[in-house]
């Protein structure tokens, strides 16, 4: 297999022995690849596939969620809780049949959108830049071919900054949709879990399961609307090569408009929310020394934070989320933007030790996908094309509650007609050019 042409296969385009072997191989890339990537925590012995729509899918968790075979350490030095309850979510992929092979890295308390973690995980795409966080390993997992599915957590953009910095798909339901239980809390109003897969197909595979619901889209796309305002903000290549990716979907039929509709204010309530929840929560930290310095600042800047202001910015919450879906949404079924208004950063550019960090940097990362986790609104992130480095550019789709199964059926949509997706990464091409 040429490195110049290496594509990983779907899981949903495999035949059953094809699958059996897929696992198989995965099980191998995840003991040595994601070891060198620095993306496992956890690696689990082999077990039966059973029984079900996703009979022998191989995926990994994000450890901070409680799967029964290991204590997470949600990111620290330590196992942090033991006593947790194994999560509903990892009960529903169990019981349609998919086959949890291991734990993967993330940054401390899930509170780091760059993915810079306690143990260097590297982006399969270039190691000098970001793999984006905080469910770093999840996404490293999936692009690098250790398993075709990861589960995650997203409270400002931790499935979908990941999803853009490493080249693959990622969707984040809308609030309280997926059951919360067994796994940390970061800020409990805007907390979602969400899953990886290379491509939307196999997303939309696994989505019954997860949500226990059954998929329903409609037959015809809905129009889309492009946040005008949202590309005139990024950077001149993320915007060429996130309209590149609409100009697609326009070519296969769908209608899509421009309007402006970016929430500045509602992107301020979900900081102010961010900050006050997340220290409430992890309130214990502020002294703990085993514990990053720069996140303990963090913790300690958000209890300054009145309960007061806390409960302000959350009250606003129904009267923004209603003015977007009106003024943006309208009759439309999806707004799109990029995941992120810049390139994605290399290490020393966000990294506190650097002489060349740049905070501005670091806050930019998930400015578009904040607001979003604030309004409880549903996204994916789905691959756009690359920027002039050859690193992998996300589009994200916003849409209006209960609407992940249209958001799915979009970016599929883009998927038959491109092949961004499915690539082998850069940096690990010629490893898995000379595998057996």
């Amino acid at each position: 297999m040429s490195t110049a042409t290496a594509r990983f296969p779907d899981w949903c385009s495999l035949s059953e022995l094809g699958r059996t072997a897929a696992l198989e191989q995965c099980r191998r890339r995840l003991a040595h690849l994601g070891r060198k990537l620095h993306a496992v925590e956890h690696i689990y012995h082999a077990e039966a596939p059973h029984e079900g729509p996703l009979s022998g899918l191989p995926y990994v968790a994000k450890d901070m969620f409680a799967t029964g075979r290991s204590e997470p350490s949600w990111g620290c030095s330590t196992p942090q809780a033991p006593a947790l309850r194994r999560a509903s979510v990892i009960d529903r992929l169990d019981r349609a049949g998919a086959s949890l092979i291991g734990t993967a890295t993330m940054t401390e308390l899930a509170y780091e959108p760059s993915g810079i973690a306690r143990r260097g995980a590297l982006n399969p795409w270039s190691f000098d830049c970001v793999p984006g966080g905080s469910s770093t390993g999840s996404a490293i997992l999936v692009a690098s071919g250790c398993c075709f599915a990861a589960l995650g957590s997203d409270t400002g953009g931790s499935v979908r900054i990941p999803a853009h910095c490493c080249g693959i798909t990622a969707l984040k339901p809308g609030y309280g949709k997926i059951p919360l239980d067994g796994a940390m809390a970061l800020a409990p109003s805007l907390d979602t879990f969400g899953a990886f897969a290379r491509s939307a197909a196999d997303l939309a595979l696994l989505w019954p399961s997860i949500c226990g619901e059954p998929l329903a889209a409609s037959e015809k796309l809905p129009r889309a609307v492009v946040l005008q305002d949202a590309f005139e903000a990024s950077d001149a290549e993320i915007a060429r090569v996130c309209r590149g990716a609409v100009a697609v979907l326009v070519d296969s039929g769908m209608r899509i408009a421009e309007i402006s509709g970016f929430s500045e204010e509602a992107d301020l309530h979900a900081l102010t929310v961010l900050l006050a929840e997340a220290a409430r929560e992890h309130r214990a930290r502020v002294d703990d020394p085993s514990i990053d310095a720069m996140l303990r600042k963090r913790i300690a800047k958000g209890l300054l934070i009145t309960d007061e202001e806390l409960a302000v910015a959350i009250a606003a919450r129904g009267q923004l989320r209603d003015q977007f879906i009106l003024s943006c949404l309208g009759g439309a079924g999806a707004a799109i933007l990029p995941v992120m208004p810049i390139k994605t950063p290399q290490v020393k550019e966000v990294d506190p030790a650097s002489a060349q960090f740049n905070p501005r940097v670091l806050y930019a990362m998930s400015r578009f996908t904040r607001f979003v986790n604030y309004l409880g609104l549903p996204a994916l992130a789905v691959p756009a094309g690359f920027d002039d480095r050859g690193m992998p550019v996300g589009l994200q789709l916003i849409g209006r509650p209960g609407s992940e199964a249209t958001l799915l059926q979009i970016a599929v949509r883009l998927q038959e007609r491109t092949d961004w997706h499915g690539r082998v990464p850069l940096a690990i091409a010629s490893e898995i050019a000379d595998e057996p």
